[in-house]
């Protein structure tokens, strides 16, 4: 059964599809589901998965095994509270910061100017659960390979050899987020009064600097040095997707995220708050591939399965398929499914991928 579902996207409704597969067949679950603000009047957005649906992502998962799943920032308790309810351990909350997003505010006029009814948009959450192990942790990941992070693999370029620690932080390098986080002493210099230096396995090499409060000229020795990746450009999303019809999209962000984002604004139609804009891959969600192949990375063990049960155009099965991963995807809707097989199929394509 899952030898014919590996690397690729099978349109179907992931709960039908899954109490198919056997218990404990998948290494790690990676997904970007349904994050119930009705996005674009959109029908399969109307609400977060059930708990029925997570729960039969818990069997199918490996003891130890995690879940990493994106939700929007209003909508995260509810999109939680049924991961926790299906049995799944919350472990944490990733934090993917961006700096083009675009408020959606009511603003006032008059006697009320300056008053709004909505804060810029600037992180999308992702929750980190874990199927409970069996055992002590030492003990599932010798007898299941889950159950533990892969820290070293996932650590962050830095002047130290090793690299940084991975945060639960993610960000998409822009000099607005850049900006957000404070040159402050302990993260940017040494915080010992004589000035010698100072070595921190969690932040790194520290250097002393008289004015430790002074902007530096090296932007990498920033506090903000977790892992960035910017938003999914055209050249992603469209990647290998010549023979494909160009449909026009609706895309949040205005003007001002048309060219945050690498558009080329001039040839798109801004509507209010929203843009419009011609692709190839007209799902309006689309993840970035790298932030999605640094997710896998951390949490599936080496020539692991991935499961995306709301695999839209494919973003996770890409980027597994660049982690040398295997990969299971559910999308229900039809519209999708050419689109992500083929971003797939332009991976599966290049030589000696999995000789590595």
């Amino acid at each position: 059964m899952i030898d014919i579902l590996l690397n690729k996207v099978t349109l179907a409704d992931c709960l039908v599809e899954l109490k198919k597969l056997p218990d404990n067949c998948v290494d790690s679950v990676v997904t970007d589901p349904p994050y119930g603000l009705q996005f674009m009047n959109k029908h399969w957005d109307y609400d977060v998965p059930k708990s029925e649906v997570w729960a039969q992502v818990l069997r199918v998962l490996k003891p130890g095994g995690y879940l990493l799943s994106f939700f929007g920032t209003r909508t995260y308790h509810r999109g939680v509270i049924q991961i926790e309810d299906a049995g799944f351990e919350i472990r944490d909350q990733l934090a993917w910061l961006y700096g083009s997003g675009f408020p959606k505010s009511h603003n006032l006029t008059g006697e009320h100017q300056g008053k709004g009814t909505a804060l810029k948009p600037a992180q999308e959450p992702i929750v980190m659960a874990r199927k409970a192990p069996e055992g002590t942790i030492a003990e599932n990941v010798a007898k299941w390979g889950t159950g533990a992070l892969n820290i070293d693999a996932c650590r962050i370029s830095d002047v130290e050899e090793q690299g940084r620690w991975p945060a639960n932080v993610l960000h998409d390098g822009s000099q607005e987020v850049l900006a957000a986080f404070p040159e402050a002493p302990g993260q940017m210099a040494t915080s010992r009064a004589d000035g010698a230096p100072m070595e921190n396995k969690i932040y790194g090499a520290m250097s002393y600097k008289a004015a430790p409060m002074e902007p530096r000229e090296d932007s990498t020795q920033s506090a903000a040095r977790f892992f960035y990746c910017a938003k999914a450009s055209r050249q992603d999303r469209d990647e290998d997707l010549a023979n494909l019809p160009v449909r026009t999209i609706a895309r949040s962000g205005g003007a001002q995220g048309a060219e945050a984002d690498g558009e080329d604004y001039e040839a798109c139609q801004g509507i209010g708050l929203n843009k419009i804009i011609k692709a190839k891959n007209h799902h309006p969600t689309v993840k970035p591939t790298e932030l999605m192949q640094y997710l896998c990375r951390l949490v599936t063990p080496p020539h692991g399965i991935v499961l995306d049960p709301y695999a839209g155009s494919g973003s996770t099965g890409k980027a597994a398929l660049l982690e040398c991963l295997s990969f299971i995807g559910f999308e229900r809707e039809a519209e999708y499914i050419e689109i992500a097989n083929a971003r797939m199929k332009l991976v599966t394509g290049q030589p000696n991928l999995f000789s590595k």
